[in-house]
């Protein structure tokens, strides 16, 4: 499987400043059984997270941690 982390930071590299992504768009791009790749992207997330590279919101709320549904987008 493809890294979770580098295609995260790669698809937000694509997007506009501000921009969001959705975690599935994640896991769609490195497994053709997305849904089964969803537990590696969401630690992934949570690696990103944590390495102060990516943050999290919810209908534009700012979330601490990943916890329900989130969009992820450049700490910048």
């Amino acid at each position: 499987m493809i890294d979770a982390m580098a295609v995260t930071l790669s698809l937000l590299e694509r997007r506009a400043p501000g921009a969001t992504i959705c975690p599935s768009e994640v896991a769609r791009a490195i497994a053709e059984d997305w849904r089964g790749a969803m537990p590696a992207v969401h630690a992934a997330i949570d690696e990103l997270v944590g390495d102060g590279l990516v943050r999290l919101s919810w209908k534009g709320q700012p979330l601490g941690a990943r916890s329900g549904p989130y969009r992820i987008r450049r700490n910048d």
